[in-house]
């Protein structure tokens, strides 16, 4: 879109994303990544995961990076295309390669699995204020970050501080933590993750992140550590999560008070990757609905347990009345649901001709 001949203005939409999306390679059978001959090639970056369920699920989205002038530039930028997500903001580095990596497919009763990055120098890492478009960043209902985009060079951290300052106008920022201790090159790493986190308006952690990170140990020290956000989402594993908003009182490790605890779903796990994404995707767009508290956890929990019910990052998400349906189930319902490969498909239905978004405040 274009006003009288000036520059460009971005497209307003529902969601932007910004970070790292790789490349990569997933084993043609199980086994030590030494002993396996083959693989197939996939995608998998934490902020474009988000963008690709978010457009599945039938929302304007947008991702802006940076990819290699190569072949897996060219296969990032049109696999995610193709989901539905704006990729006219993506930045070609004619210097920097695409980062890829290998990984085994995991072992389901212990998900120990293998990861072999090469991603050192990508053109991601050149991330900075002045190598992205600030305007389509910024032209969102709300601007979804993480933890990772911050790990890859200072670059790539002076645009996380631009993007999560205070200043008016700015839209919602989501941000998920995604402590990887891997990626900080010094130890000021969970510093400058909960500065970050202080920042954004809503908030993904895991119980155990926050344990590791910043040494904090249940839903009221995690809250009380990040006393600035709206919204703080603390994923509990297998057992659930727990919405906190800024007018928790007297809250306990029940979850009581102005707390909101969901219960984790029974899920027949194919692969523990892109969940932790899914699940944010899911909880955004029940945001954007307007749907309440509950419901945006129970929306999280079953974008996750669609990435979760498949070997690679992206899962096909339910559609919209299937998902509503599932998370309108009463308590009891809801906690004898078990899910497994292919419970997605149990109910079709074309997700962008339901009813548009309609305007709500968020969060």
């Amino acid at each position: 879109m274009t006003t009288d001949g000036l520059s460009p203005v971005p497209d307003v939409v529902d969601v932007v994303t910004l970070g790292e999306s790789m490349v990569t390679f997933l084993p043609s059978r199980p086994g030590r990544l030494a002993d396996v001959p083959s693989f197939d090639r996939a995608i998998g970056g934490a902020e474009s995961n988000v963008a690709c369920v978010l457009a599945a699920a039938g929302h304007s989205t947008r991702w802006v990076s940076r990819v290699g002038a190569d072949g897996f530039g060219d296969h990032l930028v049109e696999t995610i295309g193709g989901y539905g997500v704006d990729v006219t903001s993506v930045r070609r580095d004619p210097d920097r390669p695409t980062g890829i990596y290998f990984r085994t497919a995991g072992d389901r009763a212990t998900d120990a699995h293998e990861v072999a990055y090469y991603r050192a120098g990508s053109a991601a890492s050149a991330m900075a204020a002045d190598s992205v478009d600030l305007d389509a960043l910024r032209a969102g209902r709300i601007l979804h970050l993480s933890g990772i985009t911050a790990a890859l060079s200072e670059e790539c951290l002076g645009l996380m501080r631009e993007l999560t300052a205070s200043r008016p106008g700015r839209p919602l920022v989501s941000f998920d933590v995604n402590h990887r201790p891997g990626l900080w090159r010094e130890a000021d790493g969970p510093r400058v993750l909960l500065e970050l986190a202080r920042g954004a308006d809503i908030v993904f952690v895991g119980d155990d992140e926050a344990r590791e990170a910043w040494g904090l140990h249940g839903v009221r020290a995690i809250r009380e550590a990040l006393p600035e956000p709206e919204i703080v989402v603390v994923k509990q594993g297998k057992g659930g999560a727990t919405v906190l908003d800024k007018n928790v009182d007297g809250l306990g490790e029940d979850a009581t008070g102005t707390a909101t605890f969901v219960r984790a779903l029974d899920i027949d796990v194919v692969a523990h990757v892109g969940a932790g994404d899914a699940f944010a995707a899911g909880f955004l767009s029940a945001t954007l609905r307007g749907l309440p508290v509950r419901d945006r956890l129970r929306h999280g929990h079953l974008m996750a347990a669609a990435a979760l019910t498949v070997p690679g990052d992206l899962g096909t998400p339910p559609a919209r009345s299937h998902a509503d349906r599932l998370a309108a189930l009463d308590d009891n319902a809801w906690g004898t649901l078990r899910l497994g490969p292919g419970w997605t498909d149990a109910v079709t239905e074309d997700v962008h001709e339901t009813e548009a978004t309609e305007e709500v405040r968020i969060p």
